[in-house]
């Protein structure tokens, strides 16, 4: 191996170590929210290099109890390149692979059955804009129909174009999803998501009539976002979510 080789195998070796250490700690994130749904459900990262390898949780293990070293890493056929005592959830990859694949953005990619999501998909006018929090994931939403679990190939060119540039997915009567260039810029944006959800449900079952934001604010939601996080998006909250991670379920690294 020349010097050349062995410097890049290095750096690569590091940038799946950061990219391990955001996953697993993205995954204990979500059980924290309560957005897990036992050993259900999926968050996968894409590593650097032309193999098309991403990391995904060990199926079988609680979201809570994740670590950086026991994600698995599968190519894009969705078979494990490394050994590991833990299958793949077929669903998990059928969703995954196909975003991945399909957008080089999309290094992460989170899915969530959260009950406020579920129950938002499953309304017949999906995310309204109620609230402060829902302009951010409307100013980026899709949706896709419900074609039954995710297990077959002929989905994946369905589900990616019905998501195409967006950052937001309503799976509809099924659960959430949100791709971001980050670990950190996929949770925020599910953060958002989620919340729009839980307010609207709230919302409504207040028996009200409920007000909705002008759609001209929403439309500029995206250059609002970009002023308050100066710039950052995700990155900007993601450093204090791993300190809060600290004290309440370390070693998530490990």
């Amino acid at each position: 191996m020349t010097q050349a080789t062995s410097e890049q195998a290095t750096q690569l070796s590091e940038a799946e170590r950061r990219l391990r250490v955001d996953l697993a700690a993205c995954y204990r994130l979500v059980a924290h929210f309560g957005w897990d749904d036992l050993i259900f459900t999926h968050i996968s990262v894409r590593l650097p290099g032309p193999e098309h390898h991403f990391l995904i949780n060990p199926y079988g293990m609680l979201f809570d109890e994740i670590t950086a070293s026991s994600l698995v890493k599968v190519g894009s056929d969705g078979q494990k390149v490394e050994d590991s005592p833990y299958p793949v959830n077929p669903a998990g990859f059928t969703i995954h692979s196909a975003i991945h694949a399909a957008r080089d953005d999309a290094h992460c990619v989170l899915h969530v059955h959260s009950i406020n999501g579920v129950a938002v998909s499953a309304q017949q006018d999906g995310l309204l804009p109620l609230s402060q929090h829902s302009i951010f994931p409307l100013a980026s939403l899709a949706y896709h129909d419900y074609e039954g679990v995710a297990l077959n190939d002929d989905e994946k060119p369905r589900l990616v174009a019905d998501l195409g540039h967006k950052r937001c997915l309503i799976l509809r009567n099924h659960g959430l999803l949100t791709v971001g260039r980050t670990v950190a810029e996929a949770f925020v944006a599910m953060y958002f998501l989620e919340a729009a959800c839980m307010i609207q449900i709230r919302a409504m079952a207040g028996g009200q009539p409920l007000r909705l934001i002008d759609p001209a604010i929403v439309d500029g939601a995206e250059a609002m976002w970009e002023k308050v996080t100066h710039g950052a998006g995700g990155g900007l909250a993601w450093p204090a979510l791993l300190r809060k991670l600290d004290r309440v379920n370390p070693g998530y690294a490990s």
